[in-house]
């Protein structure tokens, strides 16, 4: 995970850095999934194949602070 003082450079560091301040406040996460697809390998090789898993809903993610 980054560094709180480095820049982010990706949107999973940045997701990952929100997702820690928000937990570290005690704050509540609400996630919704809209049309979203996953591709999901059989097994742990680079050439494993792959399933498509579709899941309905959207996605939003909406913080509260608990404190």
């Amino acid at each position: 995970m980054a560094d709180s003082n480095d820049n982010t450079t990706n949107w999973p560091e940045l997701a990952g850095a929100l997702y820690d301040k928000l937990t570290e406040r005690h704050a509540e996460l609400t996630y919704d999934f809209d049309h979203v697809e996953i591709s999901v390998p059989s097994g742990a090789g680079e050439k494993s194949d792959h399933s498509i898993w579709k899941v309905n809903g959207s996605i939003s993610i909406r913080g509260r602070n608990l404190d």
